[in-house]
């Protein structure tokens, strides 16, 4: 477990404006350098790499940054959601709404009764407003 010298292919730069782990470096401590590797194993030396900061300092550093683009990711893509709602709101093509179960199925509206079910097709052939469906009695 000592230093080949493979390492050196892939030294990262220091980056400008956020940290070495938070752009995805990693160090390895028998080389000691940072490098630009996806593996968890140092390519040189064969040595786990660190994936976080040690100091507990750089670690809420590195915690806060994680939380707040987490937090900017979701926010843009509910907001992404929301757009394409009211795209599709204004286009009057869509006739399906979110279900209120946990599960979050689509309900799609039924063009006879109006009302919304799940499983619309098997809706459909018994909806008693449906014009197919109706069936003359015949009194004997």
């Amino acid at each position: 477990m000592t230093c080949k010298g493979i390492c050196i292919r892939y030294k990262a730069q220091k980056p400008v404006g956020t940290g070495r782990y938070a752009s995805g470096q990693r160090r390895c401590q028998i080389c000691e350098i940072f490098i630009k590797w996806e593996g968890l194993w140092c390519p040189c030396c064969g040595y786990r790499l660190r994936t976080k900061p040690r100091n507990l300092k750089y670690k809420a550093k590195l915690r806060a940054r994680v939380e707040a683009d987490s937090a900017e990711e979701v926010e843009t893509n509910s907001i992404a959601a929301m757009e394409q709602e009211l795209v599709a709101e204004a286009a009057g093509k869509t006739k399906t709404t979110k279900a209120k179960s946990s599960k979050g199925k689509e309900k799609t509206l039924c063009e006879f009764c109006g009302k919304s079910y799940v499983f619309i097709d098997k809706h459909m052939k018994n909806c008693k407003k449906n014009p197919e469906n109706e069936s003359i009695a015949i009194k004997a």
